[in-house]
């Protein structure tokens, strides 16, 4: 199939790059030069692992291209991708969905033939209806059909979410003509176990909004039982294995530690309430996500704080930046509302992530590796659950007495008991061991 991907983000480029290594023909469109010229070089603009190779595969068999020409695009494909950005809007809650019109107002001066118009950014529902406003104004009804088609990718482990999903999800008003033909395109992926799941447009708007809200939920749901376990004494992960074996719960994200991040959770979570207010639904669980979320970032800033004890002056060394392992996003990353209370009580800080220093950070100090952090502060925080944190060598640290936040439960406590290290987690009995 001939296939536009308008807009090469994250969501964009993964999906394109895999469909081209399905077999179709791909054009990957966006309005930013350096950044075409760039993957026409191989050169790729998010940290995604595999995501590499298999864009200069692709490319090389001619498979996939990427330009700049959105008009020519549109009228070349049958199957037409809108993949840009919807970020929070400048109200702090609502989705801004300005990108989506304007494409949606360019493919509607350049339909030659029909298409499949396919909404794969996360959108509110009705966004569907307005984009097809748009398109009516220049074509008729017969020539178009928008779908709405929601991603489910994980940062970090996208590509082996795109070709072993659980679900593909199509959303449409005339699933008589686009079902046949998205299920041909998704062949690959049903195969090999993909529910194959078709909606109206607006259920579908709504599935993936309601599926990050459920998530979240969960994340925020088992940090704050994390907070109880430790007043009580109790053990988090104890608890998250005691409920997670329910088939009801599930396993999945009961694994206390910092405030949900990156780029869909916090957007996806107000955008929610925001619908809820325009139809005169209160969202309150998701709105009580969202305000326990936030004072999870105030709460363990002052744990480290705590830790420290007279912070002036100390050393603290992070451990990983980015909202997650695997991933090169800092977006609503906890450490960026750490740092700031930090640095106000006088706190030097420096940090460590594989994937290298980070723009957002010019007035923190960037170290080569972990060994580094390791040797040149009083307290080294886990933030990130990268897997070469999992095995740090405590023994080559210089210092005599370390204090090691560990954020994401990667040890056990057990293991510092004979070690001159201080150690503290998230919803454990004992947060300290020291040496005997």
């Amino acid at each position: 199939m001939k296939i536009c991907f308008i807009g090469t983000g994250y969501v964009g480029l993964v999906s394109g790059v895999l469909f081209s290594d399905f077999g179709n023909k791909v054009i990957c469109v966006d309005n930013d030069q350096k950044k075409i010229d760039n993957l026409k070089k191989g050169i790729i603009p998010i940290f995604e692992p595999g995501l590499d190779e298999l864009v200069i595969r692709n490319y090389k068999s001619k498979r996939l291209s990427f330009t700049t020409d959105i008009a020519r695009a549109i009228k070349d494909s049958d199957i037409i991708f809108i993949a840009v950005g919807t970020p929070t809007a400048k109200d702090g809650v609502s989705a801004d969905l300005k990108n989506v019109y304007a494409v949606a107002n360019v493919i509607s001066k350049n339909i030659n033939k029909y298409k499949i118009i396919i909404t794969k950014s996360t959108v509110p529902v009705c966004t569907g209806d307005e984009v097809e406003k748009i398109i009516k104004k220049n074509n008729s009804s017969s020539k178009f059909d928008v779908v709405s088609n929601p991603e489910f990718l994980r940062e970090g482990e996208a590509i082996r979410d795109f070709r072993y999903a659980d679900r593909v999800v199509i959303g449409s008003n005339n699933l008589s003509k686009t079902k046949p033909i998205l299920e041909k395109l998704y062949e690959p992926i049903i195969k090999k176990g993909a529910k194959f799941i078709v909606t109206t447009r607006r259920s579908s708007e709504l599935i993936k909004y309601a599926a990050n809200a459920f998530l979240a939920t969960k994340i925020t749901f088992i940090n704050e039982i994390a907070n109880l376990c430790e007043q009580v004494g109790s053990n988090v992960e104890d608890i998250a294995i005691g409920i997670g074996t329910d088939a009801r719960i599930g396993p999945r994200f009961l694994r206390a530690g910092p405030a949900y991040g990156g780029s869909c959770f916090p957007k996806d979570t107000k955008a929610l309430t925001k619908i809820g207010d325009k139809f005169k639904t209160d969202m309150s669980v998701v709105k009580s996500v969202i305000k326990s979320n936030e004072k999870r970032k105030s709460k363990l800033a002052d744990q480290i704080l705590k830790i420290l004890g007279n912070p002036k002056g100390k050393k603290v060394g992070f451990l990983g930046v980015t909202f997650k392992a695997n991933t090169d996003d800092m977006r609503d990353t906890q450490c960026l509302k750490i740092f700031p209370k930090l640095l106000n009580k006088g706190v030097k800080i420096s940090y460590y992530d594989p994937t290298g220093e980070k723009k957002e950070l010019k007035k923190i100090k960037f170290l080569k590796s972990s060994e580094e952090i390791l040797n040149q502060n009083d307290l080294i925080v886990i933030h990130t659950e990268w897997d070469e944190f999992r095995s740090l060598n405590f023994k080559k640290a210089k210092s005599k007495k370390i204090k090691i936040f560990d954020m994401r439960n990667l040890y056990q406590p057990d293991s510092f008991l004979n070690k001159k290290i201080n150690y503290y987690s998230i919803g454990r009995p004992v947060n300290e061991k020291k040496a005997r």
